[in-house]
């Protein structure tokens, strides 16, 4: 069987043995995937300093006749994203988002647009330190993904949160740099995007609370 090459963003990585690890990752045009990465944790490993989370690659693999772990080939590097390797309250909001996303996803299905928003938001904490408006943004882009965009108009926001939420939701990241709320309209949106996370999803990943701290 040939081998398939795409991109894609590392959400996670587990050691499998005491040589391997599995690497799962998001790409535009296979969704979510998993692959083992046979020797990774080896020293002299072809794959050494390249497999660690938000890392972004052209990678191929050979897919998997018998399951949905498949075997990593050759990894090439796009960016390591330095700044999400070194700054706990990056991580913790880069984590959160990968949680939702998992959450909200189905392995081995095209998400382009979810992996763009990814991308984007990664390249977004890449260059601003955390805040919530950064949490409050993607979750609104997300739910507009998934179809569950929040009715802003009819809801009991106060015209402040209101006005916030119309810009969290429109396209582009860098006007959320120069976006200011204060403690009344973050209580307000994080009330607002918790409760409508719960009617739609059932539940939240734990990482929420931690990522909003974080910010």
């Amino acid at each position: 069987m040939a081998d398939e090459r795409t991109n894609g963003i590392i959400l996670r990585t587990r050691p499998l043995t005491e040589t391997s690890l599995i690497v799962q990752w998001l790409t535009p045009d296979l969704g979510r995937l998993s692959t083992v990465a046979k020797g990774a944790r080896r020293p002299k490993s072809s794959f050494r300093g390249k497999l660690d989370l938000f890392f972004e690659a052209e990678f191929s693999f050979q897919r998997s006749r018998r399951s949905d772990l498949h075997t990593l080939r050759e990894v090439s590097l796009k960016s390591t994203r330095p700044a999400l390797r070194t700054d706990l309250p990056r991580i913790e909001q880069a984590a959160y988002f990968v949680n939702l996303l998992e959450q909200t996803t189905e392995k081995e299905t095209p998400l382009p647009e979810f992996h763009a928003l990814l991308e984007d938001a990664l390249a977004f904490l890449e260059r601003y330190p955390p805040r919530p408006q950064t949490v409050f943004a993607f979750e609104f882009r997300l739910l507009e993904l998934l179809g569950l965009e929040p009715d802003i108009e009819s809801s009991s926001l106060g015209e402040g949160a209101k006005a916030i939420a119309r810009r969290l939701g429109q396209p582009g990241w860098e006007p959320l740099a120069l976006l200011q709320l204060n403690p009344v309209q973050k209580a307000e949106l994080d009330r607002f995007l918790q409760a409508h996370l719960l009617l739609h999803l059932d539940r939240i990943p734990a990482s929420r609370h931690v990522a909003l701290k974080s910010a």
